[in-house]
């Protein structure tokens, strides 16, 4: 059977879907067909729903937004610092390992101080370890860009992880990324799932929800996988860093490199004076002026005696677009680890070359033989010297070095310098030389006449035969030839390629010397001479006898010169005819100083001039007035005719130049003109129509422009646009950031750093003097050190207002004038506190204990730093403890002493006299002064019955009269509440952690509390005897019997009445009164005051009675005059109504009059 053949799809290629197939692929927008097509599908089905997209696409459009700040960081940025933060035993060196093998395929040993590396074209890192100890946690949390928390999965979060965490939080809060190792050890995949999403989950928390994890599943030969650790670098290289406060205001360096400038001797005498210290690394942060205040956590306060910017030592690569580093441009520098390569002081250069590299430099060097010669030589030059002797001629005496002395040196104390000099003791013959030579002009100096040419040929040829004599016995030929190569046998090259240095000026002035007509000659120095001598071979010795001889041999040539003049002459001629012709010479008589022939150089003291080895002149040249060029044109080639086109007329000329447009131009300027000869008037010829039509054109254009300039400033003012405020805000930025950039960007370095100071991603050193030795003694390169830049203020010490709460996860609560170890900007320091809670009205109240859950008050003296700024508090930073170690955290209100802390002063009383509600309270105050300012003040007995102090009293002293609500007991206590104002101990001790001992940087230990005092003094608390337990005795109470007045007994029902009547008791001796019977004299007395006192009131009531009708006249007059006062004004107010009246009739008439007539 057979397979039926299926029907083939046919395309359509007409109608709707071949219509929707053709816009599809011209990629046609067939969005708004739809809706016009089908409204209702893109209708709003829900208002609610609508409004609940529309506030969530908003809201997360707003959390995009963060408040812009003005990018202030410089072309070339410092490299970002990366903390590796975790427990010990993590993996934390393994993963600064893998990650520089990852960026520069090195290997780096132990990690010692910040490692710093290129990682891509426009980045920098630098990895620092942070090891366990709580003050290098602190340190690195301010300086950090990014931290790697490093977790051990197997184990889960340790304290240190969560401490760290809230180091940063406090100081800034830098990126933070977290690093899952260890996961090897998990062998259930359901086990090793479950664990990541527990400890992602805890790390959000801690973090930010999203935070980044890193999963590091194992390890290979010791180091992590290679795509995990690529990937985690991936990460680093593209991450962006938000600028922290802190940072961003204060500049800072983390050292990478410690140098000790003090003087040996000093030392030597004193091994505990202070250093002087230079410390490097990259700036930070701000601008750093110089001869600023520095702080260095853990070691204090410093003054910056100078600072300089250094080259680069880790640079960018720079130039064209790449996409990857090659491998000479993957830097590594850690100084502290021992790697870097080259490291740039001051004034020295330092390269350090492993001794592998040595050893293959000195197999493949060709100068080997020079420095084994150098390593091999046992006797100085002067010993030699003085042992040799040299022969001029073959059958002349032998010259020994004591035939020539050289004249004795001395030195000279100059008063002007303060310092030795070297005075130069001339010989007869130099000075006969010179005195020869001072009678010459400075003509004579520079040009050479005919006699000169002569004797430099003859002197050329004698030594043309020296030389050959010389090469016959052996010894090595001259110096070197231009463009000629070195033979095997040449002197080994001071200055060769290999050697990368540069020829000193001192091997210049003796080229010139010796090239300058044979008479010059530079002495060889000690130094020139040990260099001769460092090749002792016998070919070397054989060839400085025959300079020797070359240099001698010149005294002799002068006599024999002036014999031969004729042959001279004749020869000078001939040799004029071979040279080039110097037509400046010919023409003006001189020559040029820089047309000199390159020349021959022999034994680096004489050059000979050869110019017939010239190649651009022939050898047949004979007429001097002829100068050859150096090569001929070939005419025939066309790009040569191009080049001389222009300069004829039937070339191709510029626009402006073209002489018909030119003429163009001149009948446009100079249309109408009139011939002066004929006095015919010559006019443009132009088309009228023309001219209308280009007048229309240049109109609507006219107006088409200034429509478009309205409709631009309407829609500047009425339409909003999609640019919003955040948008011009961040514009605004840009603008800042631009004009800071502009600002010095043409200007180089050195001018720069003097007016702006020093800018951030520069490498800097940094000199402070007045050191602590043991900073110096006790260095331990895997502790950070840090250079925080002080501000203004920030030196001084002061009282300081802060916001404290005790930390939830810190098991005790604080108390009051316990030294407590801050870290407040960039100090670590132990200061005394005193706690203090604000009440309603406005009282600092001191407390006892910090509160539980609950922000208080703090005040310290330390200091000033701004407000604002975060801090933490730990109780210890010595050792390591089981439990959480940070006690507190807060931040600065205010910088003065306004906040006046009191504490609460209970004063008691006991009364010992009570009249009704007064009472005569002792006890209280010792003197009258005490009572006295106390005047008024409202006081209570235990019972809560409120009272005054009234008066104080005369005795007891101290005792004071006071009423009271009700009456008092004996029994009552009475006590006065009052404020007593503290004052803030003054403590400030920084925590000096670097100047420890190695190995013991972690145990300093400041200033104890009291408990801790106690405990180890071993003093136990002696109980207060008033709060011990004591047995209560108490005695039987007799209670007064029950009085009720006769008259309320009256009214009593029957019922209520008293019963049994008590038999009547004695009258008390108090209620008793005696009859008083007066004396005759004495009633006399009373009647004389009784009669004195009726007439006082008498005539006390007269004299008022007097004054009320004097008083009641005195208002009647009064009422009267104003009666008329009032009148009078409203007389004068009807007159003024009736002119003003008047005025205005007037003034109506006349307008009337106005209408009528018009």
């Amino acid at each position: 059977w057979q397979v039926k053949k299926q029907k083939q799809h046919q395309q359509k290629h007409s109608g709707p879907k071949a219509e929707k197939k053709k816009l599809k692929k011209q990629e046609i927008p067939t969005e708004k067909d739809e809706r016009k097509r089908n409204p209702r599908a893109f209708a709003v089905q829900s208002a609610v729903r609508m409004a609940k997209t529309f506030h969530r696409a908003q809201d997360i459009k707003a959390k995009k937004h963060h408040i812009p700040v003005v990018d202030r960081t410089p072309l070339e940025p410092p490299p970002v610092v990366i903390v590796v933060a975790g427990p010990p035993k993590v993996g934390k060196s393994t993963l600064i390992r893998c990650l520089i093998k990852n960026f520069t395929r090195q290997k780096l040993g132990d990690i010692c101080g910040p490692v710093t590396i290129v990682s891509g074209k426009k980045r920098r890192l630098t990895f620092m370890e942070c090891n366990n100890d709580i003050n290098t946690m602190i340190d690195l949390a301010k300086v950090a860009d990014l931290v790697l928390m490093l977790i051990d999965a197997s184990f889960g979060f340790e304290m240190e992880t969560f401490e760290f965490l809230n180091i940063c939080q406090v100081h800034g809060f830098p990126r933070i990324m977290g690093v899952l190792t260890h996961l090897d050890s998990f062998k259930n995949k359901k086990t090793l799932r479950k664990t990541k999403k527990n400890l992602k989950h805890r790390f959000w928390t801690e973090v930010y929800q999203g935070a980044k994890l890193f999963y590091l599943s194992g390890m290979v030969y010791g180091e992590y996988q290679t795509q995990e650790v690529k990937n985690l670098g991936r990460f680093i290289s593209v991450m962006k860093f938000r600028p922290l406060v802190w940072q961003t205001s204060h500049p800072y360096v983390l050292v990478d490199r410690m140098e000790d400038l003090t003087d040996p001797e000093r030392i030597r005498t004193d091994p505990k004076c202070d250093r002087t210290v230079s410390l490097y690394g990259f700036l930070r942060g701000t601008l750093l002026k110089n001869r600023g205040q520095v702080h260095i956590p853990g070691v204090g306060d410093f003054q910056v005696s100078e600072v300089n910017f250094l080259p680069d030592p880790c640079p960018l690569p720079h130039g064209q677009k790449k996409r990857a580093l090659n491998e000479k441009e993957r830097m590594l520098y850690a100084p502290m680890a021992g790697v870097g390569g080259v490291v740039y002081d001051k004034d020295a250069v330092y390269i350090d070359v492993p001794t592998s590299h040595i050893i293959q430099q000195e197999q493949t060097r060709p100068t080997t033989e020079l420095v084994q010669s150098l390593i091999d030589t046992h006797a100085t030059l002067d010993v030699k010297m003085a042992a040799s002797k040299v022969s001029l001629f073959s059958n002349s005496a032998v010259l020994e070095p004591t035939d020539m002395e050289e004249p004795e040196r001395e030195l000279v104390w100059d008063p002007s310098t303060q310092r030795e000099r070297r005075r130069v003791v001339f010989t007869e013959e130099e000075e006969e030389e010179e005195e020869a030579a001072s009678g010459s002009s400075d003509e004579e100096h520079h040009d050479c006449d005919k006699a000169e040419q002569e004797e430099e040929n003859s002197l050329a040829t004698f030594l043309k035969e020296a030389r050959s004599d010389c090469g016959k016995k052996g010894a090595a030929p001259p110096a070197k030839k231009q463009k000629v190569e070195k033979t095997e046998a040449e002197l080994p090259a001071f200055a060769n390629s290999e050697d990368e240095l540069e020829m000193s000026e001192d091997d210049d002035d003796v080229e010139t010397a010796g090239g300058y007509s044979g008479r010059l000659v530079k002495k060889p120095t000690r130094s020139e001479s040990d260099e001769d001598d460092q090749g002792v071979s016998t070919g070397s010795y054989s060839f400085l006898k025959c300079l020797l001889v070359q240099h001698l041999c010149i005294i002799h040539l002068s006599v024999d010169l002036w014999e031969n003049l004729q042959l001279k002459a004749s020869q000078a001629f001939l040799q004029q005819q071979e040279e080039a012709p110097n037509l400046r010479k010919l023409v003006y008589g001189s020559g040029s100083a820089d047309e000199e022939e390159p020349m021959e150089e022999l034994g680096g003291l004489f050059r000979i001039s050869r110019p017939q080895k010239n190649r651009r002149f022939g050898a047949n040249a004979v007429d001097c007035s002829r100068f050859l060029p150096d090569s001929f044109y070939t005419w025939d080639l066309q790009e040569m005719l191009n080049s001389i086109r222009d300069c004829f007329v039937t070339g191709k000329w510029e626009e402006d130049q073209d002489a018909a447009t030119q003429l163009k131009e001149d009948d446009e300027l100079y249309g109408d003109f009139e011939d002066l000869e004929t006095g015919e008037v010559h006019k443009q010829q132009q088309d009228q129509a023309e001219v209308e039509e280009d007048a229309e054109e240049i109109e609507k254009k006219t107006r088409l422009e200034k429509k478009r300039r309205l409709k631009q400033r309407f829609d500047a003012e009425y339409d909003d646009g999609e640019d919003t405020y955040f948008d011009d805000l961040k514009e605004m930025m840009q603008k800042q950031a631009e004009l800071n950039r502009a600002e010095f960007e043409g200007v180089d370095d050195e001018t720069r750093v003097q007016y702006e100071g020093f800018r951030p991603g520069m490498y800097i050193r940094l000199e402070i003097p007045s050191l602590p030795c043991e900073f110096v003694s006790n260095f331990d390169p895997h502790y950070p050190i840090i250079l925080g830049g002080l501000g203004s203020s920030e030196g001084n010490v002061g009282y300081l207002q802060m916001r404290l709460k005790k930390h939830r996860w810190y098991d005790r609560i604080l108390k009051t004038r316990d030294p407590l170890i801050l870290s407040l900007g960039w100090r670590r320091f132990q200061t005394v506190p005193l706690y203090h809670m604000e009440d309603h009205n406005g009282r600092h109240r001191l407390l006892k204990y910090t509160p539980q859950h609950m922000h208080c008050g703090a005040s310290i003296w330390g200091p000033i730093t701004p407000q604002g700024s975060g801090f933490l508090a730990v109780q210890s930073v010595a050792g390591t403890k089981a439990n959480f170690r940070i006690a507190a955290t807060g931040v600065v209100l205010d910088l003065d002493k306004s906040v006046t802390i009191v504490k609460k002063l209970k004063l008691i009383g006991y009364p010992y006299k009570i009249f009704k509600n007064t009472c005569f309270i002792k006890g209280m105050f010792n003197t009258l002064l005490e009572v006295a300012k106390f005047e008024g003040a409202s006081v209570r007995t235990v019972s809560g019955v409120r009272g005054q102090i009234k008066k104080a009293l005369s005795t007891p002293p101290g005792a004071y009269r006071a009423t009271f609500e009700d009456r008092l007991l004996m029994s009552d206590i009475v006590f006065l509440r009052s404020w007593y104002p503290v004052s803030v101990p003054q403590l400030y001790n920084p925590v000096t952690s670097l100047l420890l001992p190695l190995g013991q940087k972690d145990t300093w230990t400041g200033m104890r509390t009291l408990g801790q005092l106690k405990h180890d003094l071993g003093i136990r608390n002696k109980p207060n005897t008033d709060s011990l337990y004591k047995p209560v005795t108490r005695a039987p109470r007799r209670f007064n019997p029950l009085r009720i007045p006769k008259e309320l007994q009256k009214a009593l029902p029957f019922k209520s009445k008293l019963k049994q009547q008590q038999p009547k008791g004695k009258t008390t001796r108090d209620l008793q009164r005696a009859t008083v019977i007066r004396e005759p004299h004495e009633r006399k007395v009373a009647a004389l005051l009784h009669a004195l006192g009726t007439v006082h009131y008498y005539r006390t009531k007269k004299a008022r009675t007097k004054q009320r009708a004097k008083h009641k006249e005195f208002l009647q007059q009064k009422e009267a005059q104003e009666e008329a006062k009032l009148k009078r004004q409203k007389e004068a107010r009807k007159k003024l109504y009736r002119v003003m009246g008047q005025t205005d009739q007037k003034k109506q008439r006349s307008s009337l009059r106005g209408a009528l007539q018009d």
